[in-house]
């Protein structure tokens, strides 16, 4: 998912937020990399509007709505056996391979930890679908101040749409996964990577 608006990033240092790069790669051209070398039959699809956003072994597909926060799920997608990554995201290794190799039974699975959600594994089309319309008409209905993730989540889990809990369905991604939906987030990484290596 990489069709976010970008507006906390603001293109800082010039660029979108997929175009970080990393060890020589973009934050988009080091998940393909990831997904491919774990799931190589995996088909891979960037949704996003910018046509230049293009990445060898991943094919681009422009969302037909993108209006809220929670369309980055893009609806015509929504099938059987689909996983939702982040475009935001710095996946380590070990969670690519944690999410790739997933042999559950759960309709659905979310992956991150208590800040953030890094990956949704569908495995029923039918029941995300139902989750991701209901959250989205509460949204607009009035009924809750933010459709994204986690309300999805907790909605599917049972819990308080507003709360803060994590219960089941949701697996903690191994340490060294990192999103950056700010400067803020991206400096703190690179300072935290510097004291690392000192």
């Amino acid at each position: 998912m990489a069709d976010g608006k970008g507006s906390r990033w603001n293109r800082y240092l010039n660029r979108t937020k997929h175009e970080i790069s990393f060890d020589g790669e973009t934050l988009i051209e080091r998940t393909v990399r990831l997904i491919r070398e774990n799931a190589p039959s995996a088909l891979i699809t960037v949704t996003s509007h910018k046509p230049d956003l293009k990445t060898a072994g991943a094919r681009r597909y422009e969302p037909k709505n993108n209006v809220l926060e929670i369309d980055r799920f893009t609806a015509e997608l929504i099938g059987d056996d689909v996983c939702f990554l982040y475009g935001d995201v710095l996946y380590s290794e070990a969670a690519i391979r944690r999410i790739c190799g997933d042999k559950g039974d759960e309709p659905l699975m979310f992956f991150g930890n208590e800040k953030s959600i890094c990956a949704v594994l569908v495995r029923s089309g039918e029941v995300f679908r139902r989750c991701f319309d209901t959250v989205r008409r509460m949204y607009l209905n009035g009924e809750i101040t933010e459709c994204k993730g986690w309300q999805i989540y907790r909605f599917y889990v049972g819990l308080p749409l507003d709360s803060r809990e994590i219960g089941k369905s949701f697996v903690t991604v191994p340490d060294g996964t990192r999103d950056f939906n700010s400067p803020e987030d991206y400096e703190g990484y690179l300072a935290e990577k510097n004291n690392m290596e000192k």
